[in-house]
């Protein structure tokens, strides 16, 4: 169980890559809760970027979290859609997050493998996002010199393959990742059976019935999850009522639709917190999480955050708010 530390002044560098929890709020921090602890979620920032520019935002990203009084973070991809999807790119960026002092949690992005292609123009996508499960997920930890353990969903013979969808513990708190790229969650509107998204939901589906069951049986405060894309989860839907049987019908499908539902169905049920952590678009000018009963969204776009979390007397989730 991690002891609170003393947290480190950002340096210039930090300021414009990560937002830090205000002095007040540290100050109010009690010395006395063992269940304190502090993690960072790092958006996509590098999503539209390509070659040094976006390796180098990375590098930063990972050495101002190594220095600071992290116990994880989460990375959200490590590569942009414009770069190359070939391995010696993926395996450098391996590399490079395995040098970071903390345990750091890959999330993967839509910009990692959804629009990769082979040298004659056709997809590849499915294949790409294998070699980078190969490459970042073959261990039951996280990356990182100090490694966290981890759970992983290819445990379950029938899953083998979702590698990247892992849960951890840390006091009170359940945090997991699950595959939710941005861009309508990698759903294909083409003629066909959309293969790739329909097996990742069934897997999804039953991720998210074991996490909220370990969260039940651990008697857990919150349950936190971690993805690319904005499933939407605070969306109330309308009942289907004349309005609804009169409305048409979107011209594409919500890729999001059944994963927000089930969130939505088991947060009901569950008498802890439920929290998205996610790299959708920020709902105002500086992240902040939305809460709607127990269930709460943190959407951070391209920024960093770090999160100050407290399980003592129920979670308590504060997210630093300081300019970029």
């Amino acid at each position: 169980m991690p002891i609170p530390r003393p947290s480190v002044l950002l340096s210039s560098v930090l300021a414009a890559l990560l937002l830090a929890a205000p002095a007040a709020a540290r100050d109010k921090k009690d010395p006395k809760d063992e269940t304190a602890h502090e993690f960072a979620f790092v958006g996509n920032s590098a999503a539209k970027l390509a070659g040094d520019e976006g390796e180098d935002r990375l590098k930063r990203a990972l050495k101002e979290t190594s220095e600071k009084s992290l116990d994880f973070v989460v990375l959200t991809g490590i590569k942009g859609d414009k770069e190359s999807c070939g391995d010696r790119l993926y395996q450098k960026r391996r590399d490079l997050v395995d040098g970071a002092r903390r345990p750091v949690i890959v999330s993967l992005a839509g910009s990692d493998w959804t629009g990769c292609r082979n040298s004659a123009g056709r997809t590849n996508a499915i294949e790409r996002l294998n070699r980078l499960r190969e490459l970042l997920y073959g261990e039951p930890t996280s990356l990182g010199e100090d490694k966290l353990p981890v759970s992983r969903l290819s445990t379950s013979p029938r899953f083998r393959s979702y590698a990247e969808n892992a849960h951890w513990q840390v006091g009170k708190v359940v945090y997991a990742t699950i595959n939710l790229p941005a861009g309508n969650n990698h759903f294909l509107p083409a003629a066909g059976r959309n293969s790739e998204y329909e097996d990742r939901m069934v897997a999804n589906r039953f991720w998210l019935n074991r996490l909220f069951a370990i969260a039940r049986n651990d008697k857990a405060e919150a349950l936190v999850l971690f993805a690319e894309g904005d499933a939407r989860p605070l969306l109330q839907e309308e009942a289907k009522g004349l309005r609804g049987l009169l409305r048409r019908e979107p011209a594409v499908q919500d890729g999001f639709a059944e994963t927000r539902r089930q969130i939505q169905a088991r947060a009901g049920k569950f008498k802890g917190k439920v929290l998205l952590v996610d790299s959708g678009a920020l709902k105002g000018k500086q992240p902040v999480i939305e809460w709607r009963g127990n269930l709460g969204q943190l959407s951070v776009g391209e920024k960093a955050v770090e999160v100050e979390v407290s399980s003592k007397d129920g979670a308590v989730f504060s997210v630093g708010d300081a300019k970029r």
